[in-house]
């Protein structure tokens, strides 16, 4: 953790045609079996939910996010199955203009950008993960300094949600890949300045 400067990562699963959802939200097209899964659950434990962390009896270690910051309707998905609280490991953000219900220990913001500059700004501390979605995440546009996207070998179609719902930054460049039998591919892009 040290003093590394923090920065806001969003990592998400995307179809080939660079939507994280369909239509309705579901994304369970994306593979949750195969080669891939043991660097998601090593590597990016961290980002994994509650019940996955139990099932798999791991405890994250926050060395690549300490902290989450998601959308109001990407944080709706667990609602209805008493995920209130779907990171209880990290210190968790949703945001909304409305009073969505959340566990305790979540905080809703109706500021996103003025929420993340100020953990952008705290000493120490691990990355920020944006877990979606794409409307939030065209929101903070401008505070994304790296994208790690899980490249899925399927095609949603248009009418599946986009990984930015308006502009994105414009330019990155790869930090790394790594491919899997699976067909999974897990890209580490850092923003150009």
């Amino acid at each position: 953790m040290g003093d590394r400067p923090r920065e806001l990562v969003y990592y998400v699963a995307v179809s080939l045609d660079g939507r994280i959802a369909g239509e309705d939200g579901d994304f369970s097209m994306f593979p949750v079996e195969g080669d891939h899964m043991a660097t998601i659950t090593t590597r990016f434990a961290d980002a994994l939910p509650a019940p996955a962390v139990a099932a798999l009896q791991i405890t994250p270690d926050l060395s690549t996010f300490d902290t989450v910051v998601m959308g109001r309707a990407t944080h709706a998905v667990g609602v209805p199955h008493g995920l209130l609280s779907p990171y209880p490991h990290l210190r968790q953000f949703v945001a909304s203009r409305s009073t969505p219900e959340v566990g305790d220990d979540v905080e809703v913001t109706a500021d996103p950008v003025t929420t993340v500059r100020a953990l952008k700004g705290e000493a120490g501390g691990s990355g920020i993960w944006l877990c979606g979605g794409g409307r939030l995440a065209s929101a903070l546009r401008d505070e994304i300094d790296r994208m790690i996207l899980k490249v899925n070998p399927v095609v949603i179609g248009a009418s599946g949600r986009p990984l930015f719902d308006g502009p994105g930054p414009e330019r990155w460049a790869v930090d790394s890949e790594e491919s899997f039998a699976s067909g999974v591919r897990i890209v580490d892009y850092r923003r150009v300045r």
